[in-house]
């Protein structure tokens, strides 16, 4: 028991009002969590985490749930204690943001398309801490540098599509930490960042809560993470609590099975060494066989000399005043039946690339062969076709969903554009859903009845209906809780193994790349800095952002935590230049066969 705790949850009932009447999202949930303590919740998609930490902000209301019973009471400023399940709204207005901060799992719906960032950073600061404009923005600047965004005077005149997926999560954690809260709830936080920046962020949260007292409830699916951070650990499922304890109670000696099942799940640095080939993860109760998966030595995917640049306009006319160096002088091969991985910092361009290849976005240069077809010389009806046997799995599952199509529609759309009858687009959107561990039931489902884990299975199922040879995946397991992620991981490879599928894997989750990789590329500021083999870029890594990136993994043991002055990151440069900057080609010292590192530094 906590002295004093800050916040209290007490026999909590949650209940959702759905079209076959109401469903528990949460029953009689009990924790508190204390000042400067972290109290990390984990469970799966859908055991009612999120949903808790909502009731806590009073926002579970305007998702279509009602605090059913229980209480949640909290300690404020002031010294009074309230039962923020009993506060009026007009209340909670002054507690969210200023006593009660959130970082939201979604940064693209956490954050207001219409407005810039330094309106939505300077919000709250003007509304609860009474700043002028002046002040406000001084604040929102030196937030921006706290969470690492390079160039933040810039980054104050952007708007959230205006900037990748992990500084949109960094900008949300900057406006959840403005008015140094209280109460930090933070739903997966470092879901879209790269190891690097949550390695920061993560000794960011634990600094504040060292300085300020602050009591942090920490949501997330990544054990290395909970391992990192936790004080006490509260698991969920099926909207119950079925264990609570200390960090290092829970990792060595878990009571519950579903406790016991998570951390079997977790994929862990180092378990690949020695191994060549990915192999799927042995799992409780399943009868997966882990078989290596060697792939083939037969080239699919050539890339060389790849070039992305995006123009940065400005003054009366909106001319290119400079360039995103986003992609520079990338090449690499991907064969049948094999994983490249591509791992970075967020804007370092690995996302770029991958749309580059598809060509959702338009190059600048480079040549793109697909299994002996030229893509950079297709257009129109040729590229189309083409695109069948290449397909992408996005970052962001609510946004690259419609979300006024059902489920079994999205899935089937792919075919339905390719001409498949509509019998077989039923049997194969029912198969497609099996495969990604998808009851059927949800095929009449749209986007918002489900979680942000299950969203995502669909997009899987979705890139998988055309039975494609490349398979893009970006970040597509980053938002999946560990237990979803190792079933999802294993389908992936077992569909490799099976159907000799290849994968651009475009992950921030080096245990997770380690697991699933035959082979590594590291990307910093648009070009590859090291490449080769996976055991030869895990086991030696030659160039020091790949060391650095190495040294920031979480390890998910509570007794191997990462000090923040181990850490020492730099400042990242800004891959932005003048229009006549014209870098030099990328050149490679061949380490060991096959293994590259880049030894020419211009262009940064």
């Amino acid at each position: 028991m906590v002295a004093h705790p800050i916040a209290r949850i007490e026999n909590l009932r949650v209940a959702f009002e759905t079209r076959d009447g109401p469903v528990v999202g949460v029953e009689d949930l009990s924790f508190e969590v204390g000042p400067g303590e972290t109290v990390c919740v984990v469970g799966e998609s859908g055991s009612g985490k999120s949903v808790s930490s909502l009731s806590l902000m009073r926002l579970v209301e305007f998702g279509g749930g009602e605090i059913a019973g229980g209480h949640l009471i909290f300690d404020r400023k002031d010294g009074g204690t309230v039962d923020l399940a009993k506060t009026e709204q007009g209340l909670m207005r002054q507690i969210r943001g200023n006593e009660i901060g959130m970082i939201f799992q979604e940064p693209m719906t956490a954050l207001n398309p219409v407005f810039t960032i330094e309106r939505q950073l300077t919000e709250g600061l003007r509304l609860h801490r009474g700043m002028d404009r002046r002040a406000a923005r001084a604040r929102a600047i030196e937030l921006l540098r706290e969470v690492r965004i390079p160039e933040p005077e810039r980054r104050l005149r952007q708007y959230p599509h205006e900037l990748s997926g992990g500084m949109r999560q960094r900008v949300v954690i900057a406006m959840a930490l403005a008015c140094r809260p209280r109460l930090l709830i933070a739903d997966e936080p470092t879901t879209a960042l790269d190891v690097t920046i949550q390695a920061e962020i993560l000794a960011l949260i634990d600094r504040l809560k060292q300085e300020t007292g602050t009591a942090v409830v920490f949501i997330t699916h990544d054990m290395a993470v909970v391992a990192q951070m936790a004080d006490r650990v509260v698991v969920m499922y099926r909207g119950r609590k079925v264990e609570e304890g200390r960090v290092e109670e829970i990792f060595e000696a878990p009571q519950h099975d579903y406790t016991r099942a998570l951390l079997a799940a977790v994929p862990r640095l180092g378990e690949m060494r020695g191994k060549s080939a990915p192999e799927p993860m042995r799992l409780v109760g399943s009868d997966t066989v882990a078989r290596p998966i060697p792939g083939t030595d037969t080239p699919l995917l050539q890339v060389e000399g790849l070039i992305t640049r995006f123009a940065v306009t400005g003054g009366l006319m909106r001319r290119a005043v400079a360039n995103v160096h986003a992609v520079e002088d990338v090449s690499f091969t991907l064969n049948k039946g094999r994983t490249l991985s591509l791992v970075g910092e967020s804007g370092c361009g690995k996302s770029s690339a991958g749309r580059s290849i598809l060509r959702l976005v338009e190059p600048l240069a480079g040549r793109i062969m697909l299994d002996g077809v030229d893509i950079m010389a297709l257009d129109g009806p040729d590229l189309r076709r083409a695109r069948a046997d290449m397909q992408m799995v996005f970052q962001d599952p609510f946004a690259s969903l419609n979300p006024q199509m059902c489920l079994a529609d999205q899935v089937a759309e792919p075919l339905l554009n390719f001409g498949v009858s509509a019998a077989e687009r039923q049997t194969r959107v029912t198969e497609l859903f099996d495969r990604v561990g998808l009851p059927r039931s949800f095929l009449r489902r749209f986007p918002h009845e489900l979680s942000g884990g299950q969203r995502q299975r669909v997009a899987i199922a979705r890139a998988l209906a055309l039975k494609p040879k490349l398979i893009v995946a970006d970040e597509a397991v980053s938002a999946l809780d560990v237990s979803v992620q190792a079933q999802v991981l294993n389908l992936m490879m077992e569909l490799q193994a099976e159907l000799g599928l290849s994968y651009l894997f475009i992950s921030h989750d080096m245990a997770v790349v380690e697991r699933v990789s035959h082979d590594v590329a590291v990307m910093y500021l648009g070009r590859i800095v090291e490449k080769g083999p996976r055991a030869a870029i895990f086991e030696n890594p030659q160039h020091p952002y790949t060391q650095a990136l190495m040294r920031a993994v979480p390890i998910a043991d509570p007794r191997q935590r990462k000090l923040e002055k181990d850490l020492n990151f730099k400042p990242i440069p800004s891959p932005i230049h003048p229009v006549d900057h014209a870098p030099g080609p990328s050149e490679y010292a061949e380490v060991t066969p096959g293994h590259f590192v880049l030894t020419s530094e211009s262009g940064y």
